[in-house]
């Protein structure tokens, strides 16, 4: 028996002013499922899939004069100064980087505002909702705690029932250059611990951007029986430049045609049968994020209502398989095009400079009814899920008095160090 499903991908546009504080982010997250709202279907269920890392910048909150240094690499510099009471006992007993201090510093603060807002817009627009991911630790239920399991921080991505209870997690298996040591210092995912999640809205697997172009990953979900991809992305670079990361030897393509060998050509396979693939834009600080989100899959319209017309991302030549695929900027010949990407990036000066297109696309997706059992919880997915039904609570960060915590106890060393000492 076939089941009909809307499937919508978001293309939201960011900035530093969104994640200034809570307020602003649940704004910003909200806007982007008002994008999907006139796409959503009235008689099936709808499933929304959000973009990449789109929680990595609530490191920011509360950082505006960090924010307004424009640069990614001051504005980190500044914020480990800033959270120092935080971090700096991080750095000193768990022996990472300072990037990482300061993610882990604020991460029990920045994971519940994130689970609380992602919950909260599941329910209150009755969506399955890929949250898109958000650098996140691994927590364990202790009590009616959670605790943070060890220093790792992976790329995590959630999915969320229309009720807002927890379907699963994935986390990121081949991270980018930027997202390893030197960059933000994320964790990779094992990829053994990749799963798919059986649900009304297909059998779902979750290939973080990166994952959508690994065969390793590709086929453990396969094999595990996915029906759905889930690509969320933000690609960090123009669209109409070259790809930075291809085979050695190799020569870099353009960034459009280099995509293909993601959401496009999985879902030619006899398995996975569509992918939804958001991409998110705008210039965040001094970093560039740009692409075409789409939802690929077979056209079973072609015959008998005439299809879909042959589309696919500028650069490339139009071929089958786009279902839906938000346009680009602009058209022209791929000179023009490279012009505009980097007219569009940050710290152009040109007029064009974050004029990126944001919105929504959809497609209904024809699936056959799920065989599948869901897979077993672990138990970082159990402890998110007594915090979402309030079972548990996320404690705050240490020394959460900051400064004044740290001086106070300089203070009491200082005294205790310098006080005369009585007799033996």
């Amino acid at each position: 028996m076939t089941r009909t499903v809307r499937a919508v991908a978001v293309q939201p546009k960011w900035h530093a002013h969104d994640f200034l504080n809570a307020a602003a982010f649940e704004r910003w997250m909200k806007q982007q499922l008002e994008l999907a709202r006139p796409h959503l279907s009235e008689t099936r269920p709808n499933l929304v899939v959000l973009t990449e890392l789109n929680g990595l910048p609530l490191v920011l909150r509360g950082g505006a004069l960090a924010a307004a240094t424009g640069k990614f690499e001051w504005a980190a510099a500044l914020l480990f100064v800033q959270h120092l009471p935080r971090a700096l006992p991080i750095l000193l007993k768990e022996k990472v980087s300072p990037i990482r201090a300061l993610q882990l510093a604020r991460a029990n603060e920045n994971a519940a505002l994130y689970l609380e807002t992602c919950q909260k817009l599941a329910r209150e627009y009755g969506v399955y909702l890929v949250s898109g991911s958000t650098p996140m630790p691994h927590y364990q239920l202790c009590g009616t705690r959670l605790r943070r399991e060890g220093s790792a921080l992976y790329n995590q991505t959630l999915i969320f029932a229309p009720d807002g209870s927890l379907i699963g997690s994935a986390d990121k298996v081949h991270l980018t250059p930027d997202e390893q040591a030197g960059g933000v210092d994320l964790t990779l995912g094992k990829l053994e611990d990749l799963r798919v999640f059986p649900t009304p809205v297909g059998d779902l697997g979750v290939a973080i951007s990166l994952d959508a172009f690994r065969a390793d990953v590709i086929g453990k979900l396969m094999n595990g029986g996915c029906t759905v991809l889930l690509q969320p992305d933000a690609n960090g670079s123009t669209w109409t430049g070259k790809e930075g990361i291809y085979p050695a030897g190799q020569q870099p393509r353009d960034q459009p045609l280099a995509w293909l060998e993601s959401s496009w050509q999985v879902t030619d396979s006899n398995q996975i049968r569509y992918a939804v693939n958001p991409m998110v834009v705008g210039n965040l600080l001094d970093m560039t994020f740009d692409g075409q989100s789409a939802i690929t899959g077979p056209d079973e319209r072609e015959v008998t209502e005439g299809g879909f017309p042959p589309r696919s991302y500028v650069m490339t030549p139009l071929r089958r398989g786009f279902l839906a695929l938000l346009p680009w900027v602009s058209d022209g010949t791929p000179q023009e095009l490279r012009e505009v990407g980097q007219q569009l990036a940050a710290g152009s000066g040109h007029v064009l400079e974050n004029a990126y297109l944001s919105g929504a696309v959809h497609a209904d997706l024809h699936l056959p009814a799920s065989t599948l059992v869901p897979p077993p919880v672990t138990p970082h997915e159990r402890a998110l899920t007594a915090f979402l039904e309030g079972q548990a609570s996320l404690p705050p960060s240490p020394l959460r008095w900051g400064w004044a915590a740290l001086l106070t106890l300089l203070g009491a060393a200082w005294w205790l160090i310098r006080r005369p000492q009585g007799r033996r």
